[in-house]
Parts: structure tokens; sequence; C-alpha cells
């Protein structure tokens, strides 16, 4: 099967053809700025605005999805918000800061990467998965791999940030390749 991944973010293209790559899922990718249909309120609802729009674009199934970092002392901030969390146009090392400069003197930092994955095809079956990936967040970045949060996440069990780890080896644990899996399982016929 051929999908068209909806996403401008080369870090999810990577991250998400590397996790398909042994599914029998082919995934292509068409640079589409999606960002002006996150009007949702939760994960999944701009996973599916995001996947409704794509699908108007290229009529072919789209895996869309939504993601981001839910920290508990800020109330599961910055949440949906999570890749403009310090602005439009911010970038990640903007959000980091933000963070950080929020939890200054927060000693529970308690987070979880969460994502919503959407598969939807043409005559209006939808399929999703979802993923989490418990945590905490650091005092300061660490790492030069990964994107978004990871340089500033390290998951439950763990001493070194996503962004400390290899690619192969975070995508064995994370909250994308979670939702992907589930996603997966969703399409086996029973």
């Amino acid at each position: 099967m051929e999908v068209v991944l909806a996403t401008s973010n080369p870090g999810k293209a990577r991250e998400s053809r590397a996790i398909l790559e042994d599914s029998g899922i082919h995934v292509s990718t068409v640079p589409l700025w999606l960002g002006e249909v996150e009007t949702g309120t939760t994960f999944e609802e701009n996973a599916r605005l995001k996947a409704a729009a794509a699908l108007r674009m290229v009529h072919k199934p789209v895996l869309a999805e939504d993601a981001g970092l839910e920290v508990d002392a800020l109330h599961g901030l910055p949440g949906v918000h999570s890749a403009r969390f310090a602005g439009p146009a911010a970038t990640p090392a903007q959000n980091n800061a933000k963070l950080l400069r929020l939890l200054e003197g927060v000693t529970e930092r308690e987070a979880r990467y969460r994502v919503v994955a959407v598969l939807l095809f043409p005559t209006g079956r939808i399929v999703t998965g979802e993923g989490t990936l418990d945590g905490r967040v650091t005092e300061s970045p660490r790492g030069e791999g990964g994107f978004g949060y990871d340089p500033i996440f390290v998951p439950a069990g763990e001493e070194r940030t996503v962004a400390e780890m290899g690619a192969d080896e975070k995508n064995l644990m994370s909250h994308r390749a979670m939702a992907l899996r589930t996603l997966l399982g969703a399409l086996e016929p029973s």
C-alpha cells in the first residue's frame, strides 16, 4: 500500500518512514504545510483535520498526525501548541527555552510525549493509533539528535535525553512508533 505522509516536518517524515519500512507500506511525502488547519483542541482533532485537508489535495490514502509534549506541572502544556509554544514562527530551540524558563525552580518535571496518527482513505475509512512515551523534562538541553523537545526529554527508565539516543533506538520506544504499530495492527484483517 502507498500512503502520503502529510507533514512539513522532516524529522517526523524520517522517523515515520523508518518505523514503517518493514510493514509493506510505502510512504511518500508531499511537503504540505498544514499548520493553519490545526484548529482542534486535541491531538486527534488536529490529526483528523490535517488528514482531511491533505486528502483533498492528493486524493490518495493519507497519514497525518499531531504530537506534542505534555508537562504535568504545566497542566499539560505545551500540548497541542507544542510546535508553536514560543510563538507562530518559533524554532525548536525557542520552544525548549520557553519551557525550561517556565519550569525554573520546579522539581516535579514529569511529562510525556503524546501522538495521534490518522490514516484516512479516499473512501472515508479512517484508522487511528495513539502512542505515549512517559518521562521527564531536564534542566538544560543535551544531545544533538532527534528534533523538537528531544534535547530536554528523558524517557522513563533512562538517563539520556532522546536527543542523546540513536535514531534506531528512539524508533523502538517512541510514542510515534507505538502509534504507528497500533495503526498497523488495526489495518490487519481479523
